[in-house]
Formats: C-alpha cells, structure tokens, sequence
C-alpha cells in the first residue's frame, strides 16, 4: 500500500512559522513587495498557490506572477535553510514517530509523501523533524510539481510505479492519502485514491467528514488502513 502524507497540520504541527517566514521574505526579494500583511487561508495549499493569490491582492500582475515563479521557488528553499530549525522533533504530531517507524518496517507499505510544500522546503522539514529518512528521495508529488493540489497523487504514484520497476503508475486501490484539510481529501477524490483524515491541522473533525476514515491522532493510523486493507 503507498502511503502519501502531508507534512503541516498531519506529520507536524506548527512547523510550518518559519516556512511562511521564508515564503514572505522570498516574495519581496523576488518581485519586490511586502505583502506580509495580506492574510489568506494557507491549510492544504501549495506554495505557488498561496503565493499566488497574495500577490494578486497585493495588485502584481498575473504575467510577472507567472513568469517569477520558478525564481521564487529557488528564493523559497534557499531562505528556508537559513530559517529552519535545526531540531523541529519537538513538533511532530502526536504518534507520528511510532506510526512511520511501525509502517516503514512492514513490508507491505510503502512511505511517500503528497504535500503543498516545494520539495527542497519538505525535505529539509523533514530532516529537521528527524523523520527524513522514512521517505525517498525521488518520491512524492510537491507544490513544485503543480500549484494544483489535485495534480500531486497522480504524481506521487507515477513516481512510486517507475521505482518499483513497473511500466503504470502505482495501482489506485493501493494508495491512500493521509491529511488534515478538506484540500487533502480533495486531491484524493480527483485521483480515485481512498484518504484518511486527521483533525490535528486546522480543521474540526466535522470539517473532514468526507474521508474514508478519520480518526483521532497518527496513534491510531495502523488501525484505520488495516480497516480499509480488509475492506
């Protein structure tokens, strides 16, 4: 079974202040405005998008968005090693460590990632967080593969078929998304792929009623996706 986690709000819960703080300070380099004061929903996004829509407030022209984006890419990494912690184990989600350490070591799973943070910023979070390892390099589906969260589990599954020697992509009734917004159970329906919900982001449980399964903290992942295995 491929597993494709999110990382804020569902690996990490508030790791992501230095993250926006690069984000920020990649846009004013980049094209040069300070729109640190322009607010917009963040849960589930990813960083092209979220950068998108706050320049647009702030009145830049969609062309110079368009044509910025992959310099503010490169801006964001390289401001975000300079930020990030060097230990963020301290805001693991509850569970996460025994919940990646038990599926890593079963070799009927398999660890990946669908996130809406660019690549380079998900693996330094991660290896700040201790938790780099359990995911390869090479895998996954991040907001530098599409600004379009729906585009990242076909992604992520194209990625894992090709390792693992085969010509398709990962089957969809093997694969599960694990997330913490309405965005994660989205991308999931928009691939056919099943999702498990987690109410440790921003959003009430109530808000994640359209998963396949919710459940209460990582404690209890094993259990949700043998349930989904068996049925």
């Amino acid at each position: 079974m491929l597993l494709l986690f999110d990382i804020d709000g569902t690996l990490l819960i508030r790791g992501a202040r230095e993250h926006a703080m690069a984000l920020h300070d990649a846009i004013e380099e980049v094209w040069r405005v300070d729109l640190r004061e322009v607010r917009v929903e963040t849960g589930g996004r990813t960083d092209p998008d979220i950068a998108r829509e706050i320049l647009t407030a702030g009145g830049v022209d969609a062309r110079a968005i368009d044509d910025a984006l992959p310099a503010f890419q490169e801006a964001l990494v390289a401001r975000y090693a300079q930020l990030v912690p060097d230990d963020l184990s301290q805001r693991l989600a509850p569970g996460a460590i025994d919940a990646l350490g038990s599926l890593h070591a079963d070799p009927r799973m398999r660890l990946s990632l669908v996130t809406g943070n660019v690549e380079g910023v998900a693996r330094l979070k991660l290896r700040a967080a201790g938790i780099g390892a359990y995911f390869d390099a090479g895998q996954g589906g991040f907001g530098s593969d599409s600004p379009d969260r729906a585009d990242l589990p076909p992604v992520a599954r194209a990625r894992a078929g090709s390792a693992s020697g085969a010509e398709a992509p990962w089957p969809r009734e093997r694969t599960v998304v694990i997330g913490d917004t309405p965005r994660d159970i989205a991308c999931a329906r928009a691939d056919g792929v099943r999702v498990v919900a987690v109410p440790t982001g921003p959003f009430a449980a109530e808000d994640l009623a359209g998963a396949d399964a919710l459940i209460g903290s990582l404690h209890e992942l094993r259990d949700a996706l043998a349930a989904l295995e068996g049925g």
